[in-house]
C-alpha cells in the first residue's frame, strides 16, 4: 500500500463471479481475516482494520477473527463506507476491480471517498493458493430443464433488443448455466462452471471459458451459434462490440468490465441480468422435478429424523456424526449428487449461531434434554432441496420458555405457508406474516424469512425474498422461495423451521388473480416443542393436514421403523 501511495485497501469476500460462494483458490477474505463466513467484507489502513457481516455471522466473526487486529462490525448498523468515511476521510483507498461492482464503488465514492483500482495486493504473499478448479463443463438435459439452450437464448436475445440493446454481457455464472443448460463442479455444492458470457440480440453467443473445460459432447451440445473464447482473450471479443449498444447490471457485474467496454468503445446500458427472472419462474417440467426431489429428500430427512430420536439420548452423538449421518441417508438415494450447502448441525448454544459451520475444533456432543438445530439440503438432477428441524433432545420434556419461542416460530412459519395474495405482492410485503407471532411477543430474528432457490443450481437464489430489505420484486407463479423464521437465545439455543414454498395460483376466484403457496418439503416438526396453546385452530388444521400428507408421502417409501416413528411424528396434534 505504501509502495502505491494508498492509505487502505477493501477486500470483500466474493471473487469476480461475485457469487455468494468461492472456489477456496479465491477465498482471499478468509486468508486475510481467518472469516469464512459467505458474506463480509475487510478494510485495511496503516493504523486500523475492520471486518464486517451481518446479523447470521455475528457470533462466528467474533470467534474466527483476531479482535486485537480486526474491529468486528455489523455491515448494516456500520456500512462500510460509513466506517471508512470516519477513519481515513481524506485518503486514497486501493481496490480490485474483478471484486467490486459499479453499484459498490458508487456507496463509497457517493461518501466522497477515494478509491483507487489496483491489482490485489494479496495475491503475492498468497504462497500456498489453491489452484482454481477445473472440472468440464456437462450438458444439462432438456428433460430436466424442460426447455432447449437454442429456445432460451432466443427468448433472452429477445429480451434484450425489445430493450434497445445489441448485446447483454452476463457476468454471473448461474445465468449461464441456466441460459446454456450447463453444470459443472467448480463449487463445491452448487453445480455451476465458472464462466462469462455474451449474448447478442441475434442469440449467437460467446462463452469465456478454458476451452479444455469443454468436451466434445459438451461442444456438440453447444451448437454451432456458442463460441468459445478463453477468459484471457476476452478483451479481443469485446474489442469488436465498438459502437454497440452492451447491456450489463451495474449491480453484479465487476467494475473491471465497465472498464474493459469503455476501453472497447462501446456504449453501456445498465439493466438487469435478463436471465435472473425467467430463471426464478420454474417451467412445468422443473416444478414437475422440485417435487420428486423433495420426495426423495423427504424419505432422506424422515430417516434421519428416525435414527436420530433413537440414538441421540444415548449423549454418544456428535454435531459432526450427526450431519455426516443425514448426508449418508442422502447419498443413499442414486440421483443424489451432493449436499447444497454445508450442513448446520448445532446443538444448544451452537444452534443460536445462525450460520455456525461446525469443524473439529468446535465439534461438541449432542447432549440430553437439549435444542438442536439441523439445517440442510440435497442437490438432486431435477431439483435442489434446503430444509431446517429444531430437534428436542430428552428424554425429560422440554421447558416452556423453549416450547413458547418453537411454537412462535412455527405459528409464523404457517402463517406464510398460508398466505393468499394479489399477484404483484413482493417478498418485503409477505415477510411480516412470518415475525407476527415473535412481535407479538417483544421478539424477532436478525435474518431474512426466506430465499429464492435454484432448479438443480444455488440454493440461494434470486431475485425474490422475504426480507424487508429485500428489492420489491413480484412473486411469481412458478417461483420457489425457502420459509425459515427463527429465534436464537445468544448462548443457550436457536429455533429454525424451515421449508421450500412453490409460488402457485391460489384457488379462489375474485377480480384480481390471486396467488398461494404449495409446501414442498416433506417432513414432520418436532411434536415435543409445539405448544397447541398457542395456535389458533387453522394454525393446527394446517399442521395436522401437513403431517398426514407427509405421513401418506413418505411412509410407503421408507424401513419399517422409520414407518413406526412417522406414525406418532405425525398424529394429530391434538392426539
Amino acid at each position: 500500500m505504501r509502495s502505491q501511495a494508498l492509505d487502505g485497501f477493501i477486500q470483500p469476500r466474493n471473487d469476480e463471479f461475485m457469487g455468494e460462494y468461492v472456489p477456496d483458490s479465491a477465498a482471499r477474505l478468509a486468508w486475510l481475516t481467518g472469516f469464512t463466513g459467505s458474506a463480509g467484507i475487510a478494510i485495511v489502513l496503516a493504523g486500523r482494520a475492520a471486518v464486517f457481516s451481518d446479523g447470521r455471522y455475528t457470533l462466528q466473526l467474533a470467534n474466527q477473527t483476531d479482535g486485537a487486529i480486526w474491529e468486528r462490525q455489523h455491515i448494516t448498523e456500520t456500512p462500510p463506507e460509513v466506517w471508512l468515511k470516519n477513519a481515513a476521510p481524506k485518503g486514497r483507498i486501493g481496490y480490485d476491480p474483478w471484486l467490486m461492482s459499479a453499484t459498490a464503488i458508487a456507496k463509497f465514492t457517493d461518501a466522497g471517498l477515494t478509491l483507487v483500482p489496483i491489482a490485489n495486493p494479496i495475491d503475492p504473499f498468497w504462497n500456498d493458493r489453491p489452484a482454481p478448479p477445473a472440472a468440464a463443463a456437462t450438458p444439462h438435459p432438456v428433460a430436466y430443464a424442460g426447455e432447449t439452450a437454442a429456445a432460451k437464448r432466443n427468448r433472452v436475445a429477445e429480451i434484450i433488443a425489445k430493450d434497445g440493446a445489441d448485446a447483454v454481457l452476463l457476468t454471473d455464472p448461474h445465468a449461464a448455466a441456466w441460459l446454456f443448460n450447463l453444470r459443472g463442479a467448480d463449487l463445491a455444492h452448487t453445480p455451476i462452471v465458472l464462466c462469462f458470457a455474451l449474448l447478442r440480440r441475434d442469440s449467437s453467443a460467446v462463452l469465456f471459458i478454458d476451452p479444455e473445460k469443454i468436451p466434445p459432447d459438451t461442444r456438440a451440445h453447444l451448437g454451432t451459434s456458442v463460441s468459445i473464447v478463453p477468459r484471457t482473450a476476452m478483451a479481443e471479443t469485446l474489442a469488436t462490440l465498438r459502437g454497440k449498444r452492451v447491456r450489463l447490471d451495474p449491480v453484479t457485474a465487476p467494475i473491471r468490465f465497465t472498464q474493459m467496454l469503455g476501453e472497447a468503445g462501446a456504449i453501456i446500458v445498465s439493466g438487469d441480468d435478463p436471465c435472473v427472472l425467467p430463471r426464478a419462474m420454474k417451467n412445468p417440467t422443473e416444478q414437475a422435478g422440485a417435487r420428486a426431489a423433495h420426495q426423495r429428500d423427504g424419505v432422506a430427512m424422515c430417516r434421519f429424523l428416525a435414527w436420530f430420536a433413537a440414538t441421540a439420548p444415548s449423549g454418544d452423538l456428535t454435531e459432526l456424526a450427526a450431519a455426516a449421518a443425514l448426508r449418508d441417508f442422502r447419498a443413499a438415494a442414486p440421483e443424489f449428487r451432493a449436499e447444497s450447502f454445508n450442513a448446520i448441525s448445532g446443538a444448544a448454544e451452537h444452534g443460536a449461531i445462525i450460520h455456525y459451520s461446525v469443524d473439529d475444533a468446535s465439534n461438541r456432543a449432542i447432549g440430553a434434554n437439549e435444542v438442536y438445530l439441523i439445517d440442510s439440503g440435497g442437490q438432486y438432477p431435477d431439483g435442489t432441496t434446503d430444509i431446517t428441524r429444531t430437534l428436542w433432545t430428552g428424554p425429560d420434556a422440554p421447558p416452556a420458555i423453549i416450547k413458547d419461542r418453537f411454537t412462535r416460530v412455527l405459528a409464523g412459519h404457517i402463517a406464510l405457508a398460508r398466505a393468499q395474495f394479489p399477484e404483484g405482492t413482493t417478498g418485503p410485503q409477505l415477510d411480516g406474516l412470518a415475525r407476527a407471532p415473535l412481535w407479538a411477543a417483544g421478539l424477532d430474528f436478525d435474518h431474512g424469512t426466506g430465499h429464492g432457490v435454484g432448479s438443480y443450481l444455488s440454493v440461494h437464489e434470486g431475485p425474490v425474498s422475504f426480507h424487508k430489505l429485500a428489492k420489491p420484486v413480484p412473486l411469481a407463479a412458478g417461483m420457489i422461495l425457502s420459509d425459515e423464521p427463527g429465534y436464537y437465545e445468544p448462548g443457550a439455543f436457536g429455533i429454525r423451521l424451515e421449508n421450500l414454498l412453490l409460488v402457485t395460483e391460489a384457488p379462489i376466484s375474485g377480480k384480481k388473480r390471486f396467488l398461494a403457496f404449495e409446501t414442498l418439503t416433506l417432513a414432520p416438526f418436532e411434536r415435543r416443542l409445539i405448544e397447541p396453546s398457542l395456535l389458533d385452530r387453522a394454525a393446527i388444521a394446517w399442521i395436522d393436514a401437513y403431517h398426514a400428507r407427509v405421513l401418506a408421502t413418505i411412509a410407503p417409501l421408507v424401513d419399517a421403523a422409520t414407518r413406526g416413528w412417522l406414525d406418532l411424528a405425525c398424529a394429530p396434534i391434538g392426539a
